[in-house]
């Protein structure tokens, strides 16, 4: 524990001393400014639209705006940590400058109230403003405000409805950004009213230069395959994948990163578990069967986490025909839609890797 909070640690104040000078001072606030604790995952946002990684059509897009050309209301949808919220804000930034930037920009996220009544209140108000204020680095700065709906997949129907007359009556005034996960959450009516921009899951590479470039300016000891590692388990998401490399960082206390640290964290079930599952099934012996599932959750894995391994190796074994690989994949799915509704974790296991039993025993 001591390793895994140190870094984060404020260093107190140097006594004072007669030779002390002013020199000194500035050094130790300098210093004391330097080791302030930030998540890695803001302090490496992108500052810039040409920071952002893989999303070029939305890129050339802003870039047009920061050039002087009108911005459309824009739907950005796709995965997790695809760089969605850091895109706009970016944009933002650079189309109003860190003086203007308060007053141009409104972000609401799903932490906040959302309901119909903050739609027509605060996002309303908001967008009635009038636009007044000139940067004073003497750059263009366009007639509008900004309005960001982060996670608008989860606004309710009539909240999102209530937008439509805004949307359209404000229009020239306020730009409206809707982000989110899932498009077809989100009303005909609204993304009608949008350009939309499909933000793709990063590549292999992309997350691999980056976290590169993180754990060099960072100096943390970590070798090619254990980025790779991290990517892959961090499944496309790249701000999980930061998130797991400074835990891991932490939890190590300065020595090399390696594939058990990163396991461990990110809470994946160690390839030698799923192994054993898999032996046990081939016995044949359903003891042996309930013992490993015992055991398994005493560990305290997650069983959703099982499930989305298991589907990775069964598709990938080729000692199953295609017909074995979608009956197992089909059970998969119903205990995964059963313990989405709540059902018991040890039961479902059971009955997975009961179907995984006869199907594996059947080529014996």
């Amino acid at each position: 524990m001591q390793a895994f909070l140190k870094g984060t640690s404020i260093s107190t104040k140097p006594p004072l001393t007669k030779d002390r000078g002013v020199g000194a001072t500035a050094g130790s606030s300098g210093e004391n400014k330097k080791i302030k604790p930030v998540p890695w995952v803001e302090k490496y946002r992108p500052k810039c639209v040409d920071e952002v990684a893989f999303q070029e059509e939305v890129v050339a897009v802003l870039k047009k705006t920061l050039e002087g050309a009108d911005l459309p209301n824009l739907l950005f949808y796709g995965p997790p940590g695809t760089g969605k919220t850091s895109t706009i804000l970016a944009a933002a930034r650079e189309l109003f400058g860190p003086e203007l930037f308060r007053l141009r920009v409104l972000e609401l996220n799903a932490s906040d109230e959302r309901g119909i009544q903050v739609v027509r209140e605060k996002v309303k108000n908001f967008a009635q403003l009038t636009v007044s204020g000139s940067r004073t680095d003497g750059k263009p700065c366009p007639p509008f405000k900004i309005v960001i709906l982060d996670e608008a997949d989860s606004m309710t129907s009539a909240a999102q409805a209530a937008l439509r007359r805004t949307m359209e009556k404000e229009s020239k005034t306020t730009r409206f950004c809707l982000i989110c996960n899932y498009v077809s959450r989100i009303i005909e009516p609204l993304t009608s009213r949008c350009s939309k921009f499909r933000f793709k899951p990063l590549s292999d590479k992309t997350q691999q230069q980056r976290l590169l470039d993180i754990a060099e300016k960072e100096n943390v000891k970590i070798s090619n395959e254990g980025i790779a590692y991290l990517v892959k388990v961090s499944e496309g998401d790249l701000r999980k994948a930061i998130t797991f490399l400074q835990s891991a960082t932490r939890l190590t206390g300065g020595k090399e990163v390696v594939e058990k640290v990163i396991t461990d964290i990110a809470g994946v079930i160690p390839a030698e578990a799923i192994d054993g599952i898999f032996a046990a099934c081939q016995s044949g012996s359903f003891d042996k069967l309930e013992a490993v599932v015992k055991d398994l959750i005493d560990e305290g894995h997650a069983a959703t986490q099982l499930i989305n391994q298991l589907h990775d190796v069964v598709v990938e074994n080729e000692n199953l025909s295609d017909k074995q690989k979608s009956i197992i994949t089909e059970k998969l799915a119903e205990v995964d839609k059963c313990l989405a509704d709540g059902a018991d974790e040890h039961l479902q296991l059971i009955s997975l890797c009961a179907t995984l039993m006869q199907q594996l025993t059947q080529n014996c």
